[in-house]
């Protein structure tokens, strides 16, 4: 029983060391929008109210039924689970730190911060350590500010089944209707 005890421990510290290991040179991990609103929360609470915030809503059953039928899909069909459309739907599906199911991951649900502004893992610990970091500082550590059409273009192009073939994303439009209001940062950066 003993040395079943030191073999185990023995396991959990190499996979511990290797972890931490691993982490220190991968890239980026998702980490969820809650972890942006402390220091953004008047983005984040308009970010709530929007499209994109809900965007994994508009796959159940029954919802957006005349679209879907538009769309040659089955208004009456749980799409929240369909791998083509979670990848747009939810927050850095099929990555690390990412969107697995609505149960595990709740907070990866609807097109979060990530989605726009890359995950977060790396400029956190930026943000956190010092509140007048400069742009660059979290630029290098993989922010993406301000988020460009090609962004976007990752989910908003012809693959999706609710636009056609001729599909051209107007992103100055959607921009302009905005996905969250911006507000003035407490600190220059």
């Amino acid at each position: 029983m003993k040395a079943r005890v030191l073999v185990m421990m023995g396991l959990l510290a190499s996979f511990i060391g290797g972890a931490m290991m691993a982490r220190a040179g991968d890239e980026a991990t998702y980490v969820g929008s809650s972890k942006c609103k402390p220091c953004h929360f008047k983005q984040a609470n308009s970010w709530a109210q929007t499209k994109m915030a809900k965007a994994l809503d508009v796959l159940a059953p029954g919802v957006n039924a005349e679209a879907k039928t538009k769309a040659g899909l089955d208004p009456k069909k749980d799409y929240s689970k369909d791998p083509k459309c979670l990848k747009c739907h939810t927050t850095g599906y099929g990555k690390t730190g990412g969107f697995t199911t609505i149960e595990a991951t709740p907070a990866m649900v609807g097109v979060g911060c990530e989605m726009c502004h890359g995950p977060g893992s790396k400029y956190i610990e930026i943000m956190r350590a010092n509140k007048l970091y400069k742009k660059a500082e979290v630029a290098a550590a993989g922010l993406v500010s301000p988020p460009t059409k090609e962004h976007c273009l990752h989910c908003h192009n012809p693959e999706s089944p609710f636009v056609g073939k001729d599909y051209v994303f107007d992103f100055e439009k959607r921009k302009a209707q905005g996905t969250h209001e911006h507000f003035p940062m407490a600190n220059p950066h």
